[in-house]
């Protein structure tokens, strides 16, 4: 968390060279953070059982090439724990660790056109099985909702799909996310895996729901 506080207001090559022994301890704190959250979720969700930290977390240095922002560096570190991997188009889950903006869930992000169509497809036609999930109490206990924000919905139904489709509001998403804010004291506390963990086995229904759409 200290490291995260010091690189955003010291975000350049010469502060991380002089600093690079602190980077190395907090890139190591959160690998080992996300190993115990592997181990321990992955008993409920053996799909990601196999995964490693390094499997699953993001490099640290930011792609500047066609960013007005040139800082070097990311101010958080992140780790996609997917069956597939990192980089998959399959739904997994998602762990966000930045002071003051820490946040973990998962599903699916902008997912491509041809699977875009097959999760919209899977919940039109098992609509009530879907519906049993986002409505679950565990699931809404957890994230209240999947995310409905603007940049990830459509602002009218996707050709082939009627207004009155019981799903609409769900059919034009284009991204399939559930988040749940995370306070810093959560990982400075003992039950900060306990709880993440907890959080993505509400998770773990929608995931498995959104893969079969890729599967069939």
């Amino acid at each position: 968390m200290q490291f995260l506080k010091n690189i955003r207001t010291n975000n350049s090559k010469e502060w991380m060279d002089a600093n690079r022994s602190d980077y190395e301890a907090a890139k190591k704190d959160f690998a080992q953070f996300v190993e115990e959250i592997i181990a321990s979720f992955g008993k409920k969700d053996v799909e990601i059982a196999h995964l490693t930290a390094s499997s699953c977390t993001f490099r640290f240095n930011r792609d500047i090439r066609f960013s007005k922002d040139k800082s070097p560096y990311k101010t958080n570190f992140g780790a996609s724990i997917n069956k597939n991997g990192k980089k998959a188009h399959s739904a997994g889950y998602y762990l966000h660790l930045e002071p003051g903006q820490s946040f973990c869930g998962g599903g699916v992000w902008m997912p491509e056109t041809k699977d875009l169509a097959a999760f919209r497809q899977e919940i039109d036609y098992n609509w009530e099985e879907f519906q049993a999930i986002v409505n679950g109490k565990t699931f809404t206990k957890a994230y209240g909702s999947l995310s409905f924000a603007p940049e990830y919905t459509l602002t009218r139904e996707p050709k082939g799909y009627e207004k009155d489709n019981p799903a609409i509001q769900y059919i034009k998403l284009k991204s399939f996310l559930a988040l749940k804010n995370l306070p810093d004291n959560l990982f400075l506390s003992n039950d900060g895996a306990k709880e993440i963990v907890s959080a993505f086995a509400a998770l773990q229904p929608l995931v498995a729901f959104l893969n079969r759409a890729l599967e069939d």
